[in-house]
This record gives structure tokens, sequence and C-alpha cells, in this order.
């Protein structure tokens, strides 16, 4: 039981980590609207997490050789897990940035970011009510 509510709150914990960062990207793409020759970025959503998950096969991640490398941030992804947004429409300036599109990415991965957020504090709460102890009146 309790491996099983592990392994659930474990891979939630995974999905909310991907939800932020795509998050990030698509919040890079809007600041980014009117800069010229400025490549739209997102992920492959549910490759990304078989990948977290150990499901599939990850690309491999830059290594930090030397010590004056940066590190990247925590759940970040690497370069080749990140995709190039197809332009609906070609642009003078280069810029693939489509704001219909990456709004309704953004209000997308919101709602499902807070349904993932919802269903940890579901899960927590509940395991928190099952370890309380039992009084009988």
């Amino acid at each position: 039981m309790l491996n099983r509510l592990t392994d659930s709150l474990n891979f939630q914990a995974q999905a909310l980590t991907l939800r932020a960062e795509r998050q990030r990207l698509i919040a890079s793409n809007i600041a980014n609207a009117d800069t010229p020759g400025f490549q739209a970025r997102d992920i492959d959503f549910s490759r990304a997490l078989k990948e977290a998950a150990g499901e599939m096969q990850a690309a491999p991640a830059m290594a930090t050789t030397q010590a004056g490398h940066m590190s990247p941030p925590a759940g970040a992804l690497a370069d080749s897990q990140k995709l190039y947004a197809m332009p609906a429409q070609t642009n003078l300036d280069s810029n693939t940035v489509d704001m219909d599109r990456e709004r309704a990415n953004f209000v997308d991965n919101t709602v499902k970011y807070e349904a993932t957020l919802r269903f940890l504090n579901g899960a927590v709460k509940t395991a928190l009510d099952a370890m309380k102890p039992y009084n009988a009146a």
C-alpha cells in the first residue's frame, strides 16, 4: 500500500515539475513574441513524462565537466527534449511565436498544473487521515 502511494506521489511530482518547465517555456515564447528571429519552443509532455518515469530512454543530458560550468536548474529539460514550434504562417522577421497558440497552451497547461496540485493535495490529505488514530467514542 505504501509503495503504491509513494509511486503515485513520485509520478505526480514528476508531472508537476514538467508542467512547471512547460509553463516556463510558454512564458518565454510569449515574452519574445516581438523578438525578430525568435524560435518558439515547447515540449512533448507525454514523451517527457514517460522519460521521467523511466518508461523510455531519455536523451543524454550535457554534463558539467569544468568547475566554471553552470548546472541547469532542477527539473530543466535537455535541449534535445525541447521542440521547435511550427509556425502557422510565415513572418517577415522569422519569429515563430503564434500568440493564439501560446495563450491556448498557457491556459491548458495552467489547468493541468492546478489539477495535478489538487491530486497531490488530496493524496497527502488522504494519507494523513489514514495515519490518524481512530477514536471510538
